[in-house]
């Protein structure tokens, strides 16, 4: 028998390597068996889920609950991981990225847990992770340095200058600095440190900025003492990889050395308040906002359930989701299509990872004035609610969406189960009633047929009479960033006024130390590695079928286990769009899907595609050649997917989308306009580095104009402007326009992945999608003129050869394109710099084996460890572009410096033979991350790349030597050598100022 059959042989009071088994659990919907542990002289607990994936997962999970906003479990979380007993080297976990073909690693910290999960599909690489997992967690050294390091330090802003001025400095400071620039972060937290202000979650469990200065060293070490005990912990373990082995690891070479205490970490319920509570909060000024003189946000809040009642906590999620997905929903109807702000508050609708889940909604770009109005529309729909209730189509639409989502299949669903059982479990709920979601669907069902005004019932306890609510709103002040700046520099100069000289002394004598340890070279001996040969020399090949339907339009097929789901795709070419038209392809995509189709408005098409498909969505796709880098496709990607059984109801809705699209509901799109800016603005804090890279290879390869233009800052203001504009149909009229050269069959082709059985039913539907869709009259010329065609290279595999038709993909390019240098800084209101500094590439192995190599063992120690960044490092894109980044960092030209000290190091050829190998591990961990079955075959069809490419590739790369790495250094990134572009995103600097070479945005 399979994985799943085996587990279920367990017996409950089984005893397997100091563990005893106390529940076992079959979950056909998932295709998995749960099994619950507990260890015996512990108590630890433990949950193991065995399913035919080869993508196995491990995760550690404690209960944190801090007292204070110091940020202890946060920076504890990153000290742990800075070396331990059996691994006393400096970053063993970051060294293990280079000596594992994980598939992920990283660490977590929630309000009241941190989770430590890795995941592999190497058996090896599986035990070699868990012993360094254990140890850390278990035993980890927590210097004082490390300390110092990733939590908070005073330090010279020039460690080898003691007459330079001291300044805070520390990772996670740094990256709560970050975290706190984004507005909706510090909405969300403020609601939930309100309305659960008693316990844990009413302080900041990442650390503020203003707090952090105030832990000790002894204070991290305690916590640990305390949280990071087995008596307090629990594991989960996923995949096909036998329990038995996880058991005993675990057992011998960590909770052997542990006695059971009393763990007092839990958290108590929160008393319920009497009446309802107000609260304001300030932020930052939007330099993106639409309308600056609405930039307020409130919400009402509203506390529900205990989350281990798994039941309650189900049918309140789905309630909540009734109540604000989608146009159809009373909240979205009520608020967002009243004209009064641009979207949803942040963290709106279920919130359930606290021990009480609470519902939220309101907006966001709002005037000040209207924020009674917006408690008014709040509470006049509760009202409605109650007395209307929810139309059966909407609850079926919402059902239909949880069996699409238990069906399609992830690479990463331990990851996802680990994530969606870490709250309720963390209370002592019961994991293994969370995983059993056919049992509550049909509870449900039961009930609602029992009683049809099931919900409205709840809808009235939880909302109407429930005195446990807040509200808050938050608006922001013209100085907040000085504020926030003063009060830093305020508690900078309490602390540095209470030192003695002799402690003076010692912070610039422990700031050397602390430079020479992180510059030493690292003996990395004792950490387990794989090795280069563990790796396949061969990659699977993908068998596709490519039809031609309708004599010429090419359809790619390919059979996959995918659950009784179709995933359908097609991508139309953009070579004939009138240039004036493109730079509101975006907004196009983002809204042709919503705008209603043929007899259906808005609404009836957002309710039709809920009820018969799992998303249909539009999406610009510019993609370079592979080997031509001034060679690009440029068009628009349709993507959807759908239970077999309806898949001809999809086909029909794409067919309307393309045939008839609606463009008459003005308002409708104002909505759609004003939400879509609000999204884009409300992003720039956390995807900075994104819009410096994007910017700074604008003028690098001409795909990089379009890039800029579709998603980069460009974009960005292009809808600010409209959602501006008093009158906007001039916008709205050109979506008919971009319509007549999109959505026709001229320059397109589709793909299939889904079961064998479904294939030729499959390619019916698409025949009659493609014979459907308009053509146009006339043959129309492509924009610009030189336009490639191009098929991706077959050769004989072996003696059978690939049989099947190629797609021809339609390539353009731009003979008068030339490089040119440009450096860009915009001036934002953010205390913290994004770099991006691309050079044009293309001997694409080496370079990809070389910017792992420059990230781990140069970038990554100057950038984070030295620098004190968040981030930073090299990675080579997809375009041949090679970009240098930092994220969250507090220097802006020093790191411009270190970027180019980088390319030095690489040119000396200082590395050693392990370090490339450690390298060429960490690229295969990506090369070979699992594919899921929907996106099997999505290489070929999107990119033009095939299994023998990426053959020769992967043969490349195990080529790759010293001398490659050396030579491609010396070609690509020398000063000089080739044309680069570099972009910051941050605030006013007087260095950049000065310099003449920069333009300021």
């Amino acid at each position: 028998g399979g994985v799943f059959e085996r587990a279920l042989q367990y017996r409950v009071g089984e005893r397997i390597h100091g563990f005893t088994i106390k529940q076992v659990t079959a979950v056909p919907e998932l295709f998995l068996t749960a099994v619950k542990l507990s260890h015996d002289s512990t108590g630890a607990r433990y949950l193991h889920v065995a399913r035919e994936d080869s993508n196995n997962l491990f995760s550690i999970q404690f209960r944190t609950t801090p007292m204070d906003s110091t940020g202890v479990p946060h920076i504890l979380e990153h000290t742990v991981l800075c070396g331990s007993q059996k691994y006393p080297c400096r970053d063993p976990f970051f060294k293990m990225l280079n000596r594992s073909l994980s598939t992920f690693m990283n660490a977590f910290t929630a309000s009241d847990y941190t989770l430590y999960p890795f995941s592999t599909q190497n058996p090896k690489d599986f035990q070699n992770l868990l012993s360094v997992y254990l140890d850390a967690a278990f035993f980890p050294c927590l210097r004082q340095l490390d300390f110092w390091q990733e939590g908070w330090r005073l330090e010279h802003e020039n460690p080898a200058d003691p007459q330079t001025p001291l300044v805070f400095k520390g990772v996670v400071f740094n990256e709560m600095k970050g975290a706190f620039v984004n507005n909706e972060r510090i909405f969300a937290q403020h609601l939930q440190n309100k309305i659960l202000p008693d316990h844990t979650y009413g302080v900041v469990s990442g650390g503020d900025p203003l707090c952090i200065p105030d832990l000790t060293w002894e204070k991290l070490k305690q916590f640990h003492a305390t949280h990071y005990h087995p008596s307090n912990s629990r594991f989960f373990t996923y995949g096909n990889f036998p329990l038995e082995q996880h058991l005993k690891q675990i057992h011998e070479e960590a909770l052997v050395k542990f006695e059971r205490i009393e763990s007092n970490t839990d958290i108590p319920k929160q008393k319920i308040w009497e009446k309802p509570r107000e609260h304001s909060v300030s932020c930052g000024l939007d330099s993106f906002a639409a309308d600056p003189s609405k930039q307020t946000t409130v919400s009402v809040s509203y506390l529900l359930t205990d989350i281990t009642d798994t039941f309650e906590t189900f049918t309140l999620s789905l309630l909540s989701s009734l109540l604000v997905d989608g146009p159809n929903s009373p909240f979205y109807k009520a608020l967002i299509e009243s004209g009064v702000g641009t979207d949803f508050s942040p963290d709106v609708g279920f919130n359930g990872s606290t021990r009480e889940a609470y519902f939220s909604v309101g907006l966001q770009g709002i005037a000040e004035r209207d924020i009674d109005t917006v408690k008014q529309i709040i509470a006049k729909t509760v009202d409605e609610v109650i007395v209307k209730g929810f139309e059966e189509d909407r609850i079926e639409a919402l059902l239909h969406k949880i069996e699409i989502q238990l069906k399609h299949q992830s690479t990463s669903f331990g990851l996802a189960l680990t994530s969606y059982i870490a709250s309720c479990w963390n209370q002592d709920g019961d994991p293994v009633e969370l995983l059993k979601i056919a049992d509550k669907v049909s509870r449900f069902r039961q009930c609602l047929k029992e009683n049809p005004t099931f919900l409205q019932e709840k809808v009235k306890t939880y909302f109407k009479d429930n005195p446990h609510r807040l509200t808050l709103s938050m608006s922001p002040e013209r100085d907040y960033h000085d504020k926030q700046a003063k009060m830093e520099a305020e508690k900078l100069g309490k602390k540095v006024n209470a030192l003695s000289e002799e402690e003076k002394t010692q912070i610039f004598e422990k700031g050397l130390e602390l430079i020479a340890l992180q510059s030493q070279p690292q003996d990395t001996s004792c950490l387990p590695a794989l090795k280069v040969s563990d790796i396949e020399p061969k990659i699977p090949f993908t068998v596709l079928e490519t039809t031609l339907a309708v004599d010429e339009i090419p359809v790619q097929y390919c059979a996959q286990p995918t659950n009784g789901v179709v995933y359908f795709r097609a991508v139309s070419s953009l070579n004939t769009l009138p240039e004036e038209l493109k730079p509101y392809v975006p907004l196009f995509c983002n809204v042709i899907t919503k705008m209603g189709c043929g007899a259906l408005d808005y609404r009836e098409q957002a309710q039709k595609i809920e009820l018969k498909t799992g998303g249909m969505s539009v999406s610009p796709h510019i993609i370079p050649d592979d080997s031509h880098l001034d060679v690009y496709e440029q068009g628009v990607l349709f993507s959807s997917l759908c239970l077999d059984r309806n898949l001809p109801d999809m086909m029909h809705l794409w067919s309307e989308i393309f045939n008839n699209p609606r463009f008459e509901e003005e308002e409708h799109f104002r909505v759609l306009v004003k939400k879509t800016a609000q999204e884009l603005s409300n992003g720039i804090p956390d995807c900075g580095h994104l819009y410096a890279s994007i910017r700074a290879s604008k003028n690098l390869t001409p795909s990089g104009e379009l890039q800029e233009m579709f998603s980069g800052m460009d974009q960005v203001k292009l809808m600010k402007r409209i959602a501006e504009m008093s009158d906007i149909k001039p916008i709205l009229r050109k979506l008919p326009r971009i319509k007549k050269y999109l959505l026709n069959s001229d320059n397109i082709r589709c793909s299939v992945n889904a079961a064998p059985q479904q294939i030729s039913e499959a390619s019916e539907e698409v025949e009659k999608f493609i014979k459907g869709i308009a053509r146009s009259k006339k043959e129309r010329k492509p924009v610009r003129p030189h336009v490639i065609e191009k098929s991706p290279e077959v050769k004989p595999v072996g003696s059978e050869m690939l049989t099947g038709l190629q797609i021809t993909r339609k390539l353009v390019n731009d003979p008068t394109f030339k490089p040119c240098q440009m450096k860009t800084h915009f001036v934002l209101p953010f205390p913290v710099n994004y770099i991006g500094d691309p050079y044009t590439a293309a001997d694409y192995a080496s370079l990809r084996i070389l910017a792992r190599l420059m990230t781990a063992k140069f970038l990554h120690r100057e950038i984070r460890e030295k620098g004190g960044a968040y981030g930073g490092g090299a990675k080579l894109s997809h375009n041949g572009i090679f970009t240098f980044y930092s994220y969250r960092d507090p220097n802006s030209l020093a790191t411009l410096k270190t970027f180019e000290k980088a390319v030095e190091w690489a040119k000396s050829g200082e590395f050693t033979q392990q370090d490339i190998d450690e390298a060429k591990l960490a690229v295969f961990a990506a090369v070979d991350a699992p594919i899921a079955p929907s996106d099997k075959g999505m290489d070929h069809f999107l990119y033009g790349i095939s299994d023998e490419m990426k053959q020769s590739h992967r043969e490349q790369l195990f080529a790759v030597n010293s001398d490659n790495l050396v030579d491609v250094s010396n070609k690509y990134l020398a000063v000089g050598k080739s044309t680069r572009g570099q972009a910051v995103l941050g605030p006013e600097n007087a260095d950049i100022t000065k310099d003449p070479s920069w333009v300021k945005r």
